[in-house]
């Protein structure tokens, strides 16, 4: 395994930042609310981004450079909305025909408008939501299909084929799930399920039916979420994500990215049909769940929390977006900003590695080996100042290993309390209750504190994007020197 400190590029390591991308305009002061990378490019193609403002949307690519100090941002196309619409959220999709890129954008006039990006030109419009749009998403199963989530309580499922033309709306999801405004929209890999959450700080998840291919004179309505909860978070939920099948969410105030499961539920399971969905309405009942299993009915699990990533110093903002990198033969990435100018990571691939590693410490104490198993080098090991009692009682022992007559396994014995207190705060999955340290904190020095909105990554994770307020995008580089090898 590579070190990171290697030139050699590995899978361990963090993105770096590269440059500030910073878009000027003086008749709009711009604050950048989302950004999402272009997924249909040919692997190997300089990757694109969208950075989406009020009135603006800037496309830019991002190539690498001969030498460090070349930006690696171009603008590309700029697309200007001269419409009375406040823009915060967009998706990609791309012609059926063509195969051009369309970037659709939305706001708080309730439209969806799509545009074809290398004419920088509006090519559809979608009307039916009766409030503003806070978020969009495209289905990883179908680029035309995505879903759109409103200030009106509803996600609507669009289609952009020419078969819906005259109906593009094919599905709505709206009835018994919020009550409020939503904020947030997610997809599963398979496009056969959507999560949903808003203001009411409820987090739904619904079950997607076969959507026709041909024209519907009437969408399909879902009255009923199979899971529905306000008992994960205590305020308005900004953000919900998939991860496999595992759930991300944030809400604001709580300071935490919370990982979590709806107990039950697997996707290699045949999707249930709305009769499937709970029905009952119960006010006093939290969470409602069509995955509960059975073998407790006195005291059912709906779901269970798992990890909790802390995002200090957010205050009271909120509409700030996490984003995973997720990727097959890659490590999964986690990365959110702040409301202080930095940004958090989490590579997932450690907790598991962490916990690997502990488990051989063990087993080399239980067989008496005189050193420890060979430590990975992004476990970093805390070191005893002169004197103090731990260096005292190591003596003469190596830095990182202290050999042991004891027969209990007991990784202490090898490495201080220090050590693995600092471990167990990055990496220890044992608490659900306990709120893991970031990783690797990158502090951006900027005039004024920078208030992240929403974080972007390139298909391969060779590019992090973050943008927020004051014009500004953040552009972080993972492998400058090239994509790493495959690592076991």
């Amino acid at each position: 395994m590579a070190s990171s400190k290697s030139s050699i590029p590995t899978e361990w390591d963090f993105p770096r930042l590269r440059t500030s991308f910073f878009f000027q305009n003086e008749q709009h002061p711009l604050e950048f609310f989302d950004v999402k990378f272009y997924p249909y490019n040919p692997p190997g193609a300089p990757p694109i981004f969208a950075a989406t403002s009020k009135k603006h949307v800037v496309i830019c690519r991002l190539s690498q450079p001969p030498d460090k100090e070349t930006n690696p941002c171009e603008v590309i196309q700029v697309i200007r909305d001269d419409d009375s619409a406040k823009n915060c959220s967009s998706c990609w999709s791309k012609n059926p025909e063509t195969g051009r890129a369309w970037l659709c954008i939305a706001g708080n006039d309730a439209k969806v408008k799509i545009y074809d990006v290398k004419e920088g030109k509006l090519v559809n419009t979608l009307v039916g939501h009766g409030a503003g749009i806070n978020d969009l998403a495209t289905s990883p199963a179908n680029p035309l299909i995505i879903a759109s989530a409103s200030e009106d309580t509803t996600v609507r499922i669009w289609s952009l084929a020419t078969a819906h033309a005259q109906q593009p709306c094919l599905c709505l999801l709206g009835g018994e799930g919020h009550a409020w405004d939503l904020l947030s929209v997610a997809w599963h890999d398979t496009g056969r399920y959507v999560l949903s959450a808003g203001h009411d700080q409820v987090i739904n998840m619904w079950a997607i039916p076969e959507l026709p291919e041909q024209h519907v004179e009437v969408p399909i309505i879902i009255h009923y979420p199979h899971f529905s909860s306000s008992e994960v978070h205590s305020g308005l939920v900004d953000c919900v994500a998939f991860y496999g099948d595992l759930i991300l969410s944030r809400a604001c105030h709580e300071d935490v990215i919370v990982l979590w499961r709806i107990e039950g539920f697997s996707s290699d399971d045949p999707v249930p049909t709305p009769d499937d969905a709970p029905t009952t309405y119960d006010p006093a009942k939290q969470t409602r769940s069509g995955w509960t299993p059975t073998l407790s009915p006195d005291r059912p699990v709906h779901f269970t929390r798992l990890l909790q990533f802390h995002t200090p110093e957010c205050g009271a903002q909120f509409f700030m977006r996490f984003r995973m990198f997720h990727a097959p033969g890659r490590h999964p990435i986690l990365a959110f900003a702040n409301a202080k100018s930095k940004t958090f990571f989490w590579d997932m691939s450690r907790f598991l590695g962490y916990a690997a590693y502990m488990e051989s410490l063990r087993d080399a104490q239980a067989a008496r080996q005189a050193a420890p198993p060979a430590k990975p080098p992004w476990l970093v090991v805390k070191r005893a100042k002169k004197g103090d009692a731990a260096s005292s009682l190591r003596g003469g022992a190596d830095k990182d290993s202290m050999v042991s007559a004891s027969p209990d396994p007991d990784p202490g014995l090898w490495y201080d309390s220090k050590t693995l207190a600092h471990w167990a705060e990055l990496y220890s999955m044992s608490s659900s209750h306990v709120m893991v340290e970031p990783h690797k904190t990158v502090a951006t020095a900027l005039d004024g504190a920078f208030v992240g909105r929403q974080v972007g990554w390139s298909p391969g994770g060779e590019w992090c994007v973050v943008v927020g307020n004051a014009n500004r995008a953040l552009i972080y580089q993972r492998w400058a020197g090239g994509l790493p090898a495959d690592e076991a």
